[in-house]
């Protein structure tokens, strides 16, 4: 049985200077269900960046990875949080090529960033917001 994709937003971005963890709060768009997720500096700071729409001088990795995806001829459709193992998550990208849906593996917070940098919906299944909500 395939989980059910929930759609979500980003809420808030929690930056510690005084600490290696920064999270991120995901919410559901039509529901009041939430949980954090906890990132690294490069991540935060290059979803915190977008958020305030604040420009760089040079594309950084998650621009050079969206410039890539259009120069290939695909289109990001989403991003879409698939599993919860032993406290980590587990994202995959998925990618519209030719009229396939290409699914490639990341990291939650790569993954975040891109969707944060094109303007994509996230995803979650339905199982993981559960088991996260009820931590």
């Amino acid at each position: 049985m395939r989980a059910v994709p929930v759609q979500m937003d980003l809420t808030r971005i929690i930056i510690n200077e005084n600490s290696d963890q920064h999270i991120i709060f995901l919410k559901e768009v039509d529901g009041e269900r939430m949980f954090p997720i906890v990132i690294g500096i490069f991540e935060a700071t290059s979803i915190d960046r977008r958020v305030k729409n604040q420009p760089t001088v040079r594309p950084l990795t998650h621009d050079l990875l969206a410039s890539t995806i259009d120069a290939m001829g695909g289109e990001l459709q989403d991003i879409y949080i698939s599993e919860l193992r032993n406290h980590t998550y587990y994202a995959k990208l998925r990618i519209r090529h030719e009229g396939e849906l290409i699914e490639v593996d990341s990291r939650p917070s790569d993954a975040i960033a891109l969707a944060v940098a094109v303007d994509v919906p996230i995803y979650v299944a339905e199982d993981i917001i559960d088991e996260a909500t009820n931590q």
